[in-house]
């Protein structure tokens, strides 16, 4: 593995990273500090938030950092969820930005790296079970 694919790996599992802690992140803060003109399943929206948040964190920082395809392609789901989210005009919050950061992110956290999960002929293989 070269200098440059080094980071371009570690670039991508960090940009992954943020996007799990990001919406944990939310998550806790929906679910713990609800005000009170929240609509009622906002809080349901922050519990589930948390879950994906954590399912997506801990296949980042165990599965894919470990080069496992399958990791690699669960993880699309983050820029399918987000230009759904983006695309359908859906919540949280009015300002779409973050849905374009995290789509941003997301897409650079999977294809910086692609080399690392379809090496070429001849190279080296990603680790599988």
């Amino acid at each position: 593995m070269t200098q440059r694919d080094s980071v371009l790996f570690k670039t991508g599992w960090i940009s992954l990273a943020i996007i799990g802690i990001a919406i944990l992140v939310f998550g806790l803060i929906v679910t713990a500090v609800p005000t009170s003109n929240d609509p009622p399943y906002l809080r349901a929206i922050g519990v589930a938030s948390i879950g994906m948040g954590m399912f997506g964190l801990l296949i980042t920082t165990i599965a894919y950092r470990r080069r496992e395809r399958w990791a690699w392609f669960a993880l699309w789901y983050y820029p399918v969820f987000w230009t759904a989210h983006l695309v359908g005009g859906l919540p949280p919050g009015k300002e779409h930005v973050h849905q374009i950061v995290f789509i941003a992110l997301s897409l650079a956290g999977l294809l910086l790296p692609v080399r690392e999960f379809f090496p070429r002929r001849g190279a080296r293989a990603p680790t599988t079970p």
